[in-house]
Protein backbone atom coordinates (compact mmCIF):
# COMPACT_ATOMS: atom_id res chain seq x y z
CA UNK A 1 0.00 0.00 0.00
CA UNK A 2 1.04 3.32 -0.53
CA UNK A 3 2.10 6.06 2.28
CA UNK A 4 -0.87 8.04 2.89
CA UNK A 5 -0.76 11.73 2.54
CA UNK A 6 -1.32 13.40 6.24
CA UNK A 7 -2.12 17.20 6.60
CA UNK A 8 -4.16 17.47 3.37
CA UNK A 9 -6.48 20.15 3.96
CA UNK A 10 -9.40 20.49 1.51
CA UNK A 11 -9.96 23.98 -0.43
CA UNK A 12 -12.27 26.31 0.93
CA UNK A 13 -15.06 26.86 -1.72
CA UNK A 14 -16.43 29.36 -3.26
CA UNK A 15 -19.49 29.88 -5.23
CA UNK A 16 -21.07 33.86 -5.56
CA UNK A 17 -23.01 32.54 -8.70
CA UNK A 18 -26.45 33.76 -9.81
CA UNK A 19 -27.68 30.42 -9.01
CA UNK A 20 -25.52 29.14 -6.26
CA UNK A 21 -28.02 29.95 -3.19
CA UNK A 22 -31.38 28.29 -4.45
CA UNK A 23 -29.42 25.89 -6.10
CA UNK A 24 -27.40 24.84 -2.81
CA UNK A 25 -30.94 24.32 -1.11
CA UNK A 26 -32.11 22.68 -3.69
CA UNK A 27 -29.33 20.20 -4.20
CA UNK A 28 -29.37 19.65 -0.36
CA UNK A 29 -33.02 18.98 -0.63
CA UNK A 30 -32.79 16.19 -2.72
CA UNK A 31 -29.55 14.46 -1.54
CA UNK A 32 -31.34 14.50 2.01
CA UNK A 33 -34.38 12.09 0.29
CA UNK A 34 -31.88 10.09 -2.19
CA UNK A 35 -32.16 6.13 -1.58
CA UNK A 36 -29.56 5.02 -0.02
CA UNK A 37 -28.41 2.82 -3.51
CA UNK A 38 -27.80 5.51 -5.38
CA UNK A 39 -24.04 7.05 -4.37
CA UNK A 40 -21.97 9.96 -5.64
CA UNK A 41 -19.56 7.57 -7.78
CA UNK A 42 -22.61 6.34 -10.35
CA UNK A 43 -23.95 10.10 -10.09
CA UNK A 44 -20.12 11.48 -11.72
CA UNK A 45 -20.38 8.21 -13.75
CA UNK A 46 -24.21 9.79 -14.63
CA UNK A 47 -22.81 13.25 -15.27
CA UNK A 48 -19.80 12.48 -17.37
CA UNK A 49 -22.00 10.08 -19.42
CA UNK A 50 -24.41 12.74 -20.46
CA UNK A 51 -22.20 15.27 -21.37
CA UNK A 52 -20.53 12.52 -23.68
CA UNK A 53 -23.98 11.76 -24.92
CA UNK A 54 -24.31 15.69 -25.36
CA UNK A 55 -21.76 15.83 -27.36
CA UNK A 56 -22.81 12.65 -29.45
CA UNK A 57 -26.45 14.34 -30.20
CA UNK A 58 -24.98 17.55 -30.89
CA UNK A 59 -23.12 15.40 -34.01
CA UNK A 60 -26.31 13.38 -35.00
CA UNK A 61 -28.12 16.94 -35.07
CA UNK A 62 -26.65 17.67 -38.23
CA UNK A 63 -28.50 14.88 -39.76
CA UNK A 64 -31.25 15.35 -37.46
CA UNK A 65 -32.77 18.45 -35.93
CA UNK A 66 -34.60 16.41 -33.37
CA UNK A 67 -31.53 15.50 -31.97
CA UNK A 68 -31.17 18.88 -30.20
CA UNK A 69 -34.06 18.23 -27.79
CA UNK A 70 -31.65 15.36 -26.61
CA UNK A 71 -28.93 17.47 -25.82
CA UNK A 72 -30.98 19.64 -23.90
CA UNK A 73 -31.92 16.44 -21.86
CA UNK A 74 -28.12 15.67 -21.49
CA UNK A 75 -27.05 19.08 -20.35
CA UNK A 76 -29.91 18.73 -17.45
CA UNK A 77 -28.72 14.98 -16.82
CA UNK A 78 -25.07 16.12 -16.63
CA UNK A 79 -25.80 19.19 -14.17
CA UNK A 80 -27.81 16.99 -12.07
CA UNK A 81 -24.91 14.07 -11.95
CA UNK A 82 -22.14 16.86 -11.97
CA UNK A 83 -23.74 18.82 -8.64
CA UNK A 84 -25.48 16.12 -6.83
CA UNK A 85 -22.50 13.91 -6.11
CA UNK A 86 -20.55 16.46 -4.03
CA UNK A 87 -23.64 17.53 -2.43
CA UNK A 88 -24.38 13.64 -1.65
CA UNK A 89 -21.08 12.90 -0.26
CA UNK A 90 -21.15 15.99 2.34
CA UNK A 91 -24.47 15.50 3.28
CA UNK A 92 -23.66 11.35 3.93
CA UNK A 93 -20.32 12.61 5.65
CA UNK A 94 -18.67 10.61 2.92
CA UNK A 95 -15.88 13.45 1.43
CA UNK A 96 -12.96 11.81 0.08
CA UNK A 97 -11.49 15.48 -0.74
CA UNK A 98 -8.40 14.41 -2.68
CA UNK A 99 -9.85 11.84 -4.62
CA UNK A 100 -13.65 13.84 -5.48
CA UNK A 101 -11.29 16.76 -6.60
CA UNK A 102 -9.16 14.73 -8.85
CA UNK A 103 -11.99 12.55 -10.23
CA UNK A 104 -14.59 15.33 -10.81
CA UNK A 105 -12.15 17.35 -12.79
CA UNK A 106 -10.51 14.81 -14.97
CA UNK A 107 -14.37 14.27 -15.98
CA UNK A 108 -14.90 17.65 -16.43
CA UNK A 109 -11.91 18.39 -19.34
CA UNK A 110 -12.69 14.61 -20.84
CA UNK A 111 -16.41 15.66 -20.99
CA UNK A 112 -15.33 19.30 -22.04
CA UNK A 113 -14.03 17.54 -25.40
CA UNK A 114 -16.65 15.34 -26.17
CA UNK A 115 -18.61 17.91 -26.26
CA UNK A 116 -16.35 20.53 -28.44
CA UNK A 117 -16.12 17.72 -30.76
CA UNK A 118 -19.70 17.03 -30.79
CA UNK A 119 -20.15 20.41 -31.85
CA UNK A 120 -17.46 20.62 -34.01
CA UNK A 121 -19.40 17.67 -35.99
CA UNK A 122 -22.59 19.44 -35.99
CA UNK A 123 -21.99 21.90 -38.74
CA UNK A 124 -24.04 24.26 -36.56
CA UNK A 125 -20.28 25.85 -35.64
CA UNK A 126 -17.23 26.08 -37.61
CA UNK A 127 -14.95 23.59 -36.42
CA UNK A 128 -11.91 26.41 -35.63
CA UNK A 129 -14.59 28.03 -33.07
CA UNK A 130 -15.28 24.96 -30.90
CA UNK A 131 -11.60 24.18 -30.36
CA UNK A 132 -11.03 27.79 -29.52
CA UNK A 133 -13.68 27.38 -27.23
CA UNK A 134 -12.15 23.67 -25.48
CA UNK A 135 -8.44 25.86 -25.44
CA UNK A 136 -10.33 28.73 -23.40
CA UNK A 137 -11.64 26.25 -21.31
CA UNK A 138 -8.85 24.02 -20.98
CA UNK A 139 -6.41 27.33 -20.28
CA UNK A 140 -8.92 28.74 -17.67
CA UNK A 141 -9.72 25.09 -15.92
CA UNK A 142 -5.76 24.79 -15.50
CA UNK A 143 -5.90 28.24 -13.87
CA UNK A 144 -8.15 27.02 -11.56
CA UNK A 145 -6.74 23.81 -10.36
CA UNK A 146 -3.12 25.50 -9.96
CA UNK A 147 -4.91 28.62 -7.45
CA UNK A 148 -6.61 25.96 -5.89
CA UNK A 149 -3.43 23.92 -5.08
CA UNK A 150 -1.80 27.30 -4.24
CA UNK A 151 -3.98 29.53 -2.35
CA UNK A 152 -6.30 26.45 -1.04
CA UNK A 153 -9.50 28.24 -2.34
CA UNK A 154 -11.27 26.65 -5.11
CA UNK A 155 -13.37 29.26 -6.84
CA UNK A 156 -16.57 27.78 -8.66
CA UNK A 157 -18.11 30.76 -10.21
CA UNK A 158 -16.33 34.48 -11.24
CA UNK A 159 -19.16 36.81 -11.11
CA UNK A 160 -22.74 35.58 -11.19
CA UNK A 161 -21.33 32.82 -13.43
CA UNK A 162 -21.04 29.47 -12.66
CA UNK A 163 -21.20 26.39 -14.42
CA UNK A 164 -25.05 26.11 -13.98
CA UNK A 165 -25.34 29.49 -15.92
CA UNK A 166 -23.50 28.12 -18.05
CA UNK A 167 -25.47 25.28 -18.87
CA UNK A 168 -28.67 27.36 -19.14
CA UNK A 169 -27.00 29.71 -21.64
CA UNK A 170 -26.35 26.43 -23.56
CA UNK A 171 -29.96 24.97 -23.24
CA UNK A 172 -31.35 28.74 -24.60
CA UNK A 173 -28.91 28.50 -27.81
CA UNK A 174 -30.19 24.77 -28.36
CA UNK A 175 -33.41 26.17 -28.01
CA UNK A 176 -32.59 29.03 -30.52
CA UNK A 177 -31.21 26.55 -32.91
CA UNK A 178 -34.50 24.21 -33.28
CA UNK A 179 -35.83 27.41 -35.08
CA UNK A 180 -32.77 28.29 -37.20
CA UNK A 181 -29.05 27.98 -36.70
CA UNK A 182 -27.95 31.30 -37.98
CA UNK A 183 -28.11 34.82 -36.50
CA UNK A 184 -28.01 37.92 -38.33
CA UNK A 185 -25.91 40.84 -36.81
CA UNK A 186 -25.86 44.11 -38.93
CA UNK A 187 -26.94 42.44 -42.14
CA UNK A 188 -25.06 39.55 -42.25
CA UNK A 189 -25.99 36.09 -41.35
CA UNK A 190 -23.45 34.01 -39.04
CA UNK A 191 -23.82 30.74 -37.28
CA UNK A 192 -25.71 31.41 -34.06
CA UNK A 193 -23.20 29.04 -32.29
CA UNK A 194 -19.90 30.92 -33.74
CA UNK A 195 -21.49 34.07 -32.36
CA UNK A 196 -22.08 32.64 -29.16
CA UNK A 197 -18.55 31.25 -29.51
CA UNK A 198 -16.45 33.49 -30.12
CA UNK A 199 -18.03 35.87 -27.24
CA UNK A 200 -17.36 32.71 -25.00
CA UNK A 201 -13.93 32.39 -25.80
CA UNK A 202 -13.22 36.39 -25.55
CA UNK A 203 -14.57 35.93 -22.08
CA UNK A 204 -12.79 33.09 -20.79
CA UNK A 205 -9.31 34.54 -22.48
CA UNK A 206 -10.31 37.65 -20.23
CA UNK A 207 -11.07 35.88 -17.22
CA UNK A 208 -7.81 33.60 -17.27
CA UNK A 209 -6.08 37.06 -17.76
CA UNK A 210 -7.44 38.67 -15.12
CA UNK A 211 -7.68 35.86 -12.79
CA UNK A 212 -3.40 35.11 -13.66
CA UNK A 213 -2.80 38.37 -12.59
CA UNK A 214 -4.89 38.40 -9.53
CA UNK A 215 -3.50 35.39 -8.51
CA UNK A 216 0.21 36.15 -9.51
CA UNK A 217 0.18 39.38 -7.44
CA UNK A 218 -1.47 37.77 -4.43
CA UNK A 219 1.24 34.71 -4.30
CA UNK A 220 3.84 37.49 -4.90
CA UNK A 221 2.28 39.31 -1.94
CA UNK A 222 2.35 36.45 0.63
CA UNK A 223 5.46 34.85 -0.36
CA UNK A 224 7.66 37.97 -0.80
CA UNK A 225 11.55 38.41 -1.82
CA UNK A 226 14.22 38.53 1.03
Amino acid sequence: MGARVVGFVAARRVHGALTASVERRVLVWMAERMPGWVGSDGLTVLGLGAQIGAGVEYALARHHRWALGAVIACIVLNWFGDSMDGTLARVRGQQRPRYGFYVDHIVDVVGAVALMVGMGCSGMVHWWVAMAMLIAFLVLASESYLATYTLARFELSQGMFGPTEIRVLMIVGTLALLRSPYSVIFGHRWLLFDVGGVVAVAGMVAMAVMLTVRHTAELYREEPLP
